[in-house]
């Protein structure tokens, strides 16, 4: 059945026995119908795929709201909940839609609206990028950015944590406190991720017109078991995800070299190659005799390197540089770009 069956099922038969339904807004029950005749429609149409599943409550818990949504200062006004106080000052717009969503016991409202691409004055025309585990990334002017691996620092409290809710008498309400405690932790775990990955990003999008890095295959990666959890701590998928849109923001350049290119097993003064086991942290050059850090090594071939035919180009995000437009047919275009806004609500 279709969303649009689906609700008229669901006021046919749930609402009419259930006045509070009336209370709340309509669009929380539509918008969940549209994903669940979305989730039946990807079951049914790509082989292997997991059939949906109920819900529950305390898991991701979030809700969609539109109409007549007013925002000032930093207060936001949402149907059938009134004027709400935010932690921030709000944009000055109207959004169309918002997304509720609870997480650690926190409120935060998501919308989207238009943004208008401002490229950047640009203090560098290319740049290597080298992401690792022991340094997220390693660019080719020496600018390193340290990992902040921050579930590694907070494992051993996150461990302790957890054994402590094990202790709780599951449904009590001492349990439940123990739980919130375990969820702020691994809020704080990804919001300490997410700060640096953006404060990274933001700079290599804004101050460079192409930024090269390498394709990797991070599932592949993170087959290997005894590196999945140091992999996963660095968010290599969000790094590329976040230079992807952040790029068409400030008129940058991201060309992705192919996975199989050997950047840490050349020489980046004599082009020579050699093998380089992981264990060795510095490039020693059999042919030359320079001595350089594996790492920068590798981000200054990332730099240098030019489209041949065994290590093809693949340009993923196009934007504009500093005092240009796309032509098309004959006329300007402004770039624009929409951008989506996390807000946090007042407890």
């Amino acid at each position: 059945p279709t969303a649009i069956d689906l609700h008229k099922r669901l006021v046919a038969e749930v609402k009419s026995a259930n006045p509070w339904y009336y209370e709340v807004s309509k669009c929380a029950p539509q918008e969940a119908l549209r994903h669940l005749q979305k989730a039946f429609g990807h079951w049914f149409k790509v082989p292997g795929r997991r059939k949906p599943r109920f819900k529950k409550k305390n898991v991701f818990d979030s809700f969609y709201l539109e109409g007549s949504i007013k925002i000032s200062g930093n207060r936001i006004k949402l149907p059938r909940i009134g004027w709400v106080n935010c932690c921030e000052i709000l944009p000055v717009i109207q959004p169309k839609n918002v997304t509720i969503s609870k997480r650690a016991n926190d409120w935060y409202v998501s919308f989207r609206y238009e943004l208008d691409a401002l490229p950047t004055a640009k203090t560098r025309k290319r740049i290597g990028v080298d992401i690792g585990i022991n340094a997220l990334a390693t660019c080719s002017d020496g600018t390193v950015f340290l990992n902040q691996k921050a579930y590694r620092k907070a494992k051993q409290k996150l461990a302790h944590l957890q054994r402590s809710v094990s202790r709780k008498l599951p449904g009590s309400l001492n349990r439940k406190r123990a739980n919130l405690k375990v969820a702020r932790l691994h809020r704080k775990i990804s919001n300490i991720r997410q700060d640096a990955l953006h404060k990274i990003t933001t700079w290599l999008a804004k101050n460079h017109r192409e930024i090269v890095i390498e394709d990797l295959n991070i599932s592949g990666m993170l087959k290997n078991h005894r590196l999945a959890s140091a992999i996963a701590d660095c968010g290599f998928y969000e790094f590329t995800r976040q230079l992807d849109y952040k790029a068409d923001w400030y008129g940058a350049i991201i060309i992705k070299v192919d996975r199989f290119y050997p950047s840490s097993q050349l020489c980046s003064c004599c082009n020579h190659r050699q093998k380089m086991p992981l264990s060795k942290r510095t490039f020693p050059c059999g042919n030359c005799g320079v001595e350089i850090d594996r790492d920068l090594n590798a981000s200054i071939n990332l730099e240098n390197w030019q489209k041949d035919i065994n290590y093809p180009l693949t340009v993923s995000s196009t934007g504009l540089a500093c005092g240009e437009s796309h032509q098309l047919n004959g006329t300007a275009v402004k770039d624009s770009t929409k951008q989506e806004v996390n807000i946090s609500l007042l407890r």
